[in-house]
């Protein structure tokens, strides 16, 4: 690490403000965004231990219970959304004298010149946070930073948007961020439209008085519509209509510009729904591809969460976590299917209860009555 870096700080290269704003207000950047998080994090998740260690039963629970009191299924949705976006995310560890919460901390508020401060070696040595007048700065043992992609040793990690965000200089030739040339595209889009949407109108009232001439320009001139109009008393007039020269090509530069902001997107969503003959074959093809990296967002997300939330949740209740092993996995866990022959001979084998097969019985749609029951009282109840 420089020295001067050690000893004033590091900041974002992209402010994470500027991040929020085109996720807020940009379709594609959140659509961006809203896919890959979705595919990575919507099906949810449960947990798996070592079953062969002494306190497995104990482990799982103090686990679950932890994910259930924190709601960290509702807290990926939001983690999953910073990471992909701006490439990290900073939940901050809620531990008078052991870890009881978690708290994602508004990502804005690390946009402070010295955010960050680290070592010559590149250690973490604090977090400083200004948000909205509060200012705190977090030992790092207090702060899960989700960091995806570092590089160039930094301090940060580089999510989808900071890249749209980002300028390039080469030489002293500045070239504007995509999604500035995309903004200032749809912002003229408009007033093209209006200009030219509508043709140039004339209007003649051979030998109409000054005063009824400037009545009639006034009604025609307030009726709604595109393209301009005038009004002329002299029938020789000549009106040069103002038109966009045919051979001027626009398509191919402002489709390269889309392209640019699809490719950083890294999401086949937009061609989807917006390209013409996109076939289903290559919308399979695209979401194979998607599909990748989405497979690895959830390896970074499943990593972090197990060394940083379980390991310390089953430490600090006194067990061994690396005997516990426990795992977090993504979607629905998958129960084995109950079959009606299978129940029958666990209870000839005395593995189960007449009592529990009879709810077992009950709960894949067998309708059974009470033992007590009679001939008489079913008579009695008809």
């Amino acid at each position: 690490m420089p020295a001067w870096r050690e000893a004033v700080g590091e900041a974002p290269d992209v402010h994470f403000s500027d991040v929020i704003i085109a996720y807020l207000r940009d379709p594609s950047c959140k659509a961006f965004v809203d896919f890959l998080a979705d595919q990575a994090v919507g099906m949810g998740f449960y947990t798996t231990v070592n079953a062969e260690y002494e306190g497995a039963e104990e482990a799982k629970q103090l686990v679950d219970e932890f994910n259930e009191s924190v709601n960290l299924d509702g807290l990926l949705q939001v983690g999953a959304r910073e990471v992909v976006a701006c490439g990290n995310s900073f939940w901050l560890k809620i531990e008078p004298q052991r870890l009881e919460g978690l708290k994602i901390l508004p990502i804005t508020g690390f946009d402070d010149p010295k955010a960050v401060l680290r070592d010559q070696y590149g250690e973490v040595k604090g977090y400083h946070y200004s948000f909205n007048g509060v200012k705190a700065t977090f030992e790092p043992e207090k702060i899960v930073h989700f960091k995806w992609n570092p590089v160039n040793f930094s301090p940060f990690g580089t999510g989808l948007l900071q890249v749209l965000l980002q300028e390039l200089c080469f030489n002293g030739e500045i070239r504007k961020s995509f999604l500035e040339m995309k903004a200032r595209i749809e912002r003229i889009m408009p007033e093209v439209f209006e200009k030219y949407a509508g043709p140039d109108e004339l209007w003649l009232f051979p030998g109409a008085p000054p005063d009824k001439l400037a009545e009639y320009q006034r009604l025609i001139k307030a009726k709604p519509k595109a393209g301009a109009r005038f009004v002329y008393d002299k029938a020789d007039a000549d009106v040069k209509t103002v038109a966009v020269d045919p051979r001027a090509r626009y398509e191919a530069y402002i489709e390269h510009i889309l392209n640019q902001v699809y490719l950083g997107g890294q999401t086949p969503l937009p061609r989807l729904f917006s390209t013409p003959g996109f076939t289903e074959a290559s919308a399979q093809a695209a979401l194979d591809i998607a599909e990748r990296k989405v497979m690895a967002l959830q390896r970074f997300i499943k990593r972090i969460v197990e060394r940083e939330i379980f390991m310390p949740v089953i430490q600090q209740a006194g067990l061994d976590p690396k005997k516990a092993d426990m795992r977090l996995n993504w979607g629905v866990e998958e129960k084995p299917e109950l079959l009606v022959q299978d129940m029958l001979r666990a209870f000839e084998l005395g593995a189960i209860r007449a009592e529990e097969l009879r709810k077992m019985l009950t709960k894949i749609g067998w309708e059974l009555w009470e033992r007590e029951v009679t001939t008489e009282a079913l008579v009695t109840r008809g």
